[in-house]
């Protein structure tokens, strides 16, 4: 399996929860060792889709392989090789951390099961709390222990759903970088979050929203696919600029970002020309800025629809 170029090609995977389809023709090629980053907001199919790739779930329809393994006739084998951290914390709080490990490795069958502990407890930072119960644990140090669980059978695929959530900057950061040390030996993560911060440190985005995929690429060339243009205003009024300018056929969307607004379209000159008016204004502000992520997942919602509506 350590040879494969393609960890996961799947094609066509849709899921039904009754009447309600929940992931739609949904295809995805994840190359051995990237990073590959799910990013939608809550209740949008990341963790459903995430479920039918390594097993878990079978599709409705659809087909594919995961590490070489059909994702459908040889789910079983599929989770021998992966590691799966849910949302939510889903070990025992009654427990030690090293309690945790060592459950885990049993489950697993590890041989060298007391070494094998002991290399993920330093690996992660845990060893100083190692007895210390996991339901006292703050969320960031939970989620060490959760990734550590994860990595006890050396998988070659890391399944990581909304793996920061509710943790704080530092945490988040450390996580990260653990990740990327992970994908450096040749782990490949596919991992979903909601934060667009986090996006930035993936190698490739899948946007996915109310089921669908919107688009699908390196995250480098996401911004230039898109081809969206943006300028950003400070100054003072700016809620009747961003009244106005909402009106306005050549304005895709004005946000607030902190203290500015950043107004976008997809025609240069269009836009350009929207905000001509107000750029006489001293009290405002006016700058042209390469186009964000979040702003480029905005456009990208408004020209899907609610699976659900």
């Amino acid at each position: 399996m350590s040879d494969l170029e393609t960890v996961i090609d799947v094609k066509g995977l849709t899921k039904f929860f009754g009447d309600k389809k929940v992931v739609d023709n949904f295809d995805l090629s994840v190359p051995k060792g990237a990073v590959y980053g799910f990013l939608g907001p809550n209740g949008s199919g990341k963790t459903t889709t995430i479920r039918m790739v390594c097993g878990l779930l079978t599709p409705t329809s659809g087909s594919g392989t995961c590490l070489g393994w059909d994702v459908v006739s040889q789910s079983d084998l599929i989770k021998t090789k992966v590691g799966y951290m849910t949302q939510k914390f889903s070990l025992w709080e009654d427990l030690t951390i090293k309690e945790n490990l060592q459950f885990v490795a049993r489950m697993y069958e590890i041989e060298d099961l007391k070494n094998r502990v002991n290399e993920a407890l330093e690996s992660l930072g845990l060893s100083a709390r190692a007895n210390q119960l996991a339901g006292s644990l703050s969320g960031g140090w939970k989620q060490r222990l959760a990734l550590a669980a994860c990595m006890l059978h050396d998988p070659q695929l890391l399944l990581l759903d909304e793996p920061t959530a509710g943790v704080d900057p530092k945490a988040r950061r450390e996580f990260w970088d653990t990740i990327h040390e992970l994908a450096d030996s040749g782990v490949t993560i596919l991992v979903s979050t909601h934060y667009m911060d986090e996006a930035v440190q993936c190698d490739y985005i899948a946007y996915i929203a109310y089921g669908k995929k919107l688009i699908d690429a390196p995250s480098a060339e996401i911004v230039d696919r898109v081809g969206l243009y943006t300028w950003r205003v400070e100054g003072v009024g700016l809620s009747k600029v961003a009244l106005e300018l909402k009106n306005n056929p050549a304005v895709e969307n004005v946000a607030r970002f902190g203290t500015a607004l950043h107004v976008t379209g997809m025609d240069h000159d269009g836009l350009e020309a929207a905000i001509k008016p107000y750029k006489g204004d001293e009290n405002l502000h006016w700058q042209e800025r390469k186009t964000g992520l979040e702003e480029v997942f905005i456009h990208l919602m408004g020209s899907t629809e609610d699976n659900f509506q």
